[in-house]
């Protein structure tokens, strides 16, 4: 199947994406900002650059995009065009992430992944829960986790609940 656009076109598009300063991050940090948190945003003093940082609760979380990280969920589709380059752009991604949570584990830091999918359920109509989830992390103290769209569902008929391990 050939792209519906151009080739400039698609790159002038994909060039726009941003990876700083989301529309899915804003929403997560306007919503923990509002329940008293307080947090840094993008350090740049611990691998990876965590999308944000509780010092107090010694937490970095990152929100990823499920296209750009692979996550196995509705949202993500491999292209049809090129699909070998953005399959190996996609595990590269993939390959870094791990070794930058490896690298903030070894620093003793307690990391939550929080996907693409859950923020947009979150929007729909489930806007405390996702925020909720976060907060139970925070203040529950397991080394990693990480929250996605199954994730919310599940929790909407029982009390909430992560999918956490202790690393």
């Amino acid at each position: 199947m050939t792209d519906i656009v151009n080739v400039e076109t698609r790159s002038r598009m994909m060039s726009n994406i941003r990876s700083k300063n989301t529309s899915p991050e804003l929403l997560i940090r306007k919503a923990l900002h509002a329940r008293g948190f307080r947090f840094r945003v993008h350090a740049k003093n611990l691998p990876g650059t965590p999308d944000l940082v509780l010092p107090k609760y010694k937490a970095a979380i990152f929100i990823h995009g499920c296209f750009w990280h692979g996550h196995r969920c509705r949202y993500f589709k491999p292209p049809q065009t090129r699909q070998e380059f953005w399959l190996e752009k996609i595990g590269k991604n993939q390959a870094r992430d791990e070794l930058q949570i490896a690298a903030l584990r070894a620093q003793r830091w307690r990391v939550l992944t929080i996907w693409e999918c859950a923020v947009r359920s979150m929007k729909k109509q489930r806007t405390p829960l996702l925020i909720d989830q976060i907060v139970y992390w925070l203040l529950q103290g397991s080394a990693l986790a990480q929250i996605d769209e199954t994730h919310l569902e599940s929790a909407c008929s029982q009390t909430v609940s992560v999918t956490t391990s202790k690393v």
